[in-house]
């Protein structure tokens, strides 16, 4: 009954919030009672779960998680290896999102279309491994093309603990510059189908990092399979 009653009061709450931001919104003032991301939340707010809306954007529910340095990032990205989200979607269900945002979730690949279209932002990939040991990986740039575009993943240069197995080519595999792909959307280069057997991502050949699957988070030379928990987050980058 615990989680049920989690999941249900956090729809019960994403509902009134979005009820709030509809008023708002049809009384015109929405631009300058909403932030554009989590970086534009007020000074000294703590992490939790906000409104926002960016530029072109409806609406969007998220959680935002503020560091050490007082930094706050927008969450797009939260699996667990003991998720109850199959992450086996439809092309639609991840171009929206799906998720519950106090626990796993999705954004939506549209959502974070237009989050990276509205400033430059760079990202940091974080997980634990199965003995609970913190890695991240940052990118200097992130951003996801366009639909039409099949929602390329663009990433710039790397730093961190976990290595660069996005951007940089390794048994056959990158992800950086892949498109998007789903079960019912297969757009990778392999012979075989990767998010048909797994979840949606950016497959190559398959894969040298997939975080989006359940019951397996996976980082080469970090984990197999048994990575405990990821997190994608993004904020505006410091280098424009």
């Amino acid at each position: 009954m615990g989680p049920r009653f989690v999941t249900v009061s956090w729809v019960l709450a994403a509902c009134i919030a979005y009820a709030i931001v509809t008023a708002v919104e049809e009384n015109g003032h929405i631009q300058k009672n909403l932030p554009i991301d989590c970086d534009k939340l007020p000074r000294d707010s703590p992490s939790g779960v906000y409104v926002i809306k960016p530029e072109s954007s409806p609406p969007l529910v998220v959680y935002c998680h503020v560091d050490k340095e007082g930094n706050s990032w927008t969450v797009v990205q939260r699996n667990t290896l003991k998720t109850e989200i199959t992450w086996h979607e439809s092309w639609t269900t991840y171009k929206y999102g799906f998720g519950n945002v106090l626990k796993e979730y999705w954004l939506g690949n549209e959502y974070i279309h237009l989050l990276t279209s509205q400033r430059t932002y760079m990202v940091r990939f974080m997980l634990k491994d199965k003995t609970e040991k913190e890695w991240y990986a940052d990118y200097d740039i992130f951003s996801l093309d366009t639909e039409a575009n099949g929602y390329i993943l663009r990433l710039g240069r790397h730093s961190g603990t976990a290595g660069d197995y996005l951007s940089t080519f390794d048994s056959n595999n990158i992800h950086d510059n892949m498109k998007f792909s789903t079960k019912d959307k297969d757009q990778d280069r392999s012979a075989s189908h990767c998010a048909g057997s797994y979840g949606g991502w950016w497959y190559d050949n398959c894969q040298l990092v997939l975080l989006n699957a359940k019951g397996y988070i996976y980082w080469k030379n970090i984990c197999s399979g048994d990575c405990s928990e990821s997190i994608i987050m993004i904020k505006p980058t410091g280098i424009c």
